[in-house]
């Protein structure tokens, strides 16, 4: 969970400041040594003066829960969206490689359902590649108009070519012209021969709809276990309740904030 402590409460110290120190060795090259050290007392001034959850948050009642995590899911999902949260379908999709070197990036969550949840990518792209290696991954959610994320781990399973060419054919013009450029996660030459290759590829999808990309994969996540946290705007009472998958169903319990 990030932390949402409000830096700016009344007694924080400030942070040293690394130009008082006593000189040691060769004079610094003062111009260099002042502008580095004002620009990090800069952001640390910003970062310490952001604020979060200002406004009024959502009540959470975790007795009052349904017994499989799913439909508390779309029920926050499409909350997020009526507060008007941009993009409430993106989620960070955390992988490793075989060496157990991870890696995280924003995909976009193309349904929720008995299965599991599921995302698509090309099965070259690093994310395809890690996931061949350690088939297991995590999903966060945040939605900070209201306050709220969704952790999902579990393990992750590769659709089969029908289905996985059924769910990009169900998407846009767009997201197919980028499936069609490919080469993800590839080193790029330049940018002019990117240029060339998605105009190439906006051409083909607008031309042929059903256009094949077989390295295209649907990728279906089965949690093991389901966080879902809900923010105290006065950060003494966050919730965090747990699904946690066992052979009889879920179990649900709550976590210290």
């Amino acid at each position: 969970m990030p932390d949402h402590t409000d830096h700016r409460a009344a007694g924080a110290a400030p942070d040293p400041d690394p130009s008082a120190s006593p000189a040691s060795g060769p004079a610094p090259d003062t111009d260099v040594e002042e502008g580095t050290g004002a620009d990090a007392r800069a952001f640390r001034t910003l970062l310490r003066g952001l604020r979060v959850w200002e406004g009024e948050l959502p009540s959470f009642a975790a007795r009052r829960t349904p017994a499989d995590p799913l439909p508390l899911f779309r029920q926050w999902l499409r909350e997020a969206a009526e507060a008007g949260v941009p993009e409430p379908h993106t989620m960070s999709l955390a992988t490793a490689d075989a060496a157990g070197d991870p890696s995280v990036r924003i995909v976009m969550l193309h349904d929720a359902d008995e299965h599991g949840w599921h995302f698509g990518t090309h099965r070259e792209s690093r994310k395809g590649r890690e996931l061949a290696a350690r088939p297991r991954a995590a999903l966060a959610f945040y939605w900070p108009a209201v306050g709220r994320q969704v952790r999902v781990r579990g393990t992750v399973t590769a659709a089969g070519p029908e289905e996985s060419a059924a769910d990009l054919h169900r998407r846009s013009t767009g997201a197919l012209a980028a499936a069609l450029v490919g080469h993800q996660s590839e080193v790029l030459g330049s940018a002019g021969e990117l240029a060339r290759a998605a105009d190439a590829a906006w051409e083909r999808a607008r031309r042929e709809p059903d256009a094949p990309v077989p390295s295209w994969t649907l990728y279906v996540l089965r949690a093991d276990e389901v966080e879902f946290f809900q923010g105290d705007p006065h950060r003494r009472q966050h919730v965090r309740l747990n699904y946690r998958r066992t052979e009889g169903g879920w179990e649900k319990e709550l976590l210290w904030p």
